[in-house]
């Protein structure tokens, strides 16, 4: 997904010392840190969420999410889930993930009523199997967890919500896969960056960097970057896929997932630490030469709330009198 138009920025009044490796550099050793701080954020991410055939919505969700990052992760409630599916024609809507996802169900009110089930769409379609898609690994060895478990009934639904537990959900402290950005130093320790120039963006000065695999034959991400030249912190990300699926894959297992790529915006919290503040994508995947969909997501962190700050007690210290 492209990524806003800059305006171009006046030059410095003196050459500027900062190279790409050494800028990235300083966003790493930032995001490194910004893991810990982090932490101490409550916040909500609303989440809209659609596959759609050629121009036709199949299904569509709308999820509100507290995320309570931790020290090691985070952990997600699901609040509120407004859904609608495409039944024969028409939309049957929904309040509550499907039977294989329910265990994060949104809190039910003990005077309400039991939801009635949920539906799922018998067309000739959806009583096939798919296989599951993946990602290529990571330079760590890892998937980047872009996994899409596809059953023999409710393929959008599933497609949908499988999707945005993977991207979303992974455990990551700002809400979003950590493997889709390289910012982070064990991310970067395999990508290569180009200093573009400088210019303005969202009312900062930022540097603007291109970055893609060291390996070429790395199925990595390639994208660019827009670094506040103050914070060394991104303000805006957009990735696309440095290489294609390989022939060979596109015409043995019929999958391929042509436009994959990603936008993140940055914003600072009131005391410094920066946050995602929102997170989309746009695009196709085919399956089996039978099941083509457009996916479609926008995500929005928002209602942040600082829980704590961690303290500790010196011993032998004494609190200094008063004036």
């Amino acid at each position: 997904m492209a990524p806003p138009p800059a305006q171009s920025a006046p030059p410095p009044s003196q050459s500027s010392p900062d190279t790409a490796d050494s800028i990235m550099a300083r966003v790493a050793a930032n995001q490194d840190a910004s893991e810990a701080e982090r932490a101490h954020y409550v916040y909500v991410q609303h989440t809209k969420m659609a596959s759609r055939k050629g121009k036709t919505v199949q299904c569509e969700e709308l999820t509100d999410y507290r995320i309570t990052p931790s020290s090691d992760g985070s952990h997600d409630e699901l609040l509120k889930l407004d859904g609608r599916l495409r039944v024969k024609g028409k939309y049957v809507p929904y309040n509550t993930l499907a039977p294989s996802d329910d265990t994060n169900q949104p809190k039910k009110d003990p005077k309400s009523p039991d939801p009635q089930p949920a539906p799922q769409d018998q067309s000739k379609a959806q009583n096939q199997s798919a296989p599951t898609p993946k990602d290529p690994p990571s330079a760590d060895g890892q998937s980047d967890a872009l996994t899409v478990n596809i059953g023999e009934e409710g393929l959008d639904r599933d497609l949908v919500e499988n999707m945005r537990k993977n991207l979303m959900h992974d455990k990551s402290k700002d809400g979003i896969n950590a493997h889709l950005f390289p910012l982070t130093s064990k991310e970067q320790q395999t990508y290569a960056y180009t200093l573009l120039g400088r210019e303005r963006l969202n009312g900062r000065d930022v540097f603007h960097i291109a970055f893609r695999p060291r390996d070429k034959n790395d199925f990595g991400w390639k994208g660019e970057a827009y670094i506040d030249t103050q914070a060394y912190q991104p303000v805006l990300v957009s990735t696309a896929m440095a290489r294609k699926i390989p022939f060979a894959v596109r015409t043995l297992l019929g999958t391929n997932v042509p436009g994959l790529g990603f936008t993140v915006v940055y914003a600072p919290q009131p005391d410094g630490v920066w946050f995602p503040v929102s997170f989309s994508t746009e695009f196709k995947i085919h399956v089996l030469y039978f099941f083509h969909r457009d996916i479609v997501l926008d995500a929005q962190n928002r209602q942040f709330e600082k829980t704590h700050v961690t303290s500790r007690v010196l011993e032998g210290v004494t609190e200094a009198p008063q004036p």
